[in-house]
């Protein structure tokens, strides 16, 4: 989290500093975080914070009294722009965290806890390709991942043998890999 937060950090200095193009730099924002795993795109978006707190918002980004780069704002302090947008984020993953609690159904949730526990972040947003689809390719996960085909095919055969997907159809050239019996149940 800390070089997400330096590297946001850097991004807003330059983007902001430059010509204070806002929309951009939040909607590369959103794009930083998925790439790191924070998507929250399905239950909340980080700008839908900024909206209900307009005049925090505008408070933060006040970080020089003048706006052009070139005459010092390039040095300015962005710590209030760090801390606001770090409360926002706070912000958004707790009422995600109330969400799923208040749809939670006790202890079927704890059996998906568990079948969810060894997969790290890539395998639990390639279960999300499965929500749409039987199953998935490794043009699918290279897509979705932005990697690879050939770490594509090397992360499906991991995820075979840890036990979680399995061969469609191992005869055929082009493999299709499917979920398991029990993790079919995560997406009921």
């Amino acid at each position: 989290m800390t070089s997400l937060v330096g590297r946001l950090s850097i991004f807003y200095r330059k983007i902001i500093g430059y010509d204070g193009n806002g929309r951009t730099a939040r909607t590369l924002t959103t794009w930083l975080l998925y790439q790191s795993g924070y998507d929250l795109g399905k239950f909340y978006a980080l700008e839908e914070f900024y909206a209900e707190d307009l005049e925090g918002y505008y408070d933060a980004l006040v970080t020089h009294p003048n706006h052009n780069y070139y005459f010092g704002r390039d040095k300015a302090d962005i710590t209030p722009w760090i801390d606001y947008f770090l409360k926002g984020m706070s912000v958004v993953f707790e009422r995600v965290a109330e969400e799923v609690e208040r749809n939670s159904d006790g202890e079927k949730d704890d059996e998906n806890i568990e079948l969810l526990r060894p997969l790290n972040h890539r395998a639990r947003r390639i279960l999300g390709l499965f929500a749409q689809q039987d199953s998935i390719k490794s043009s699918d996960v290279a897509n979705l991942l932005g990697i690879s085909t050939r770490q594509a095919r090397l992360l499906l055969s991991q995820w075979v043998t840890q036990g979680w997907l399995t061969n469609a159809d191992p005869s055929r050239r082009v493999r299709k890999y499917e979920l398991v019996e029990e993790y079919k149940g995560l997406l009921e």
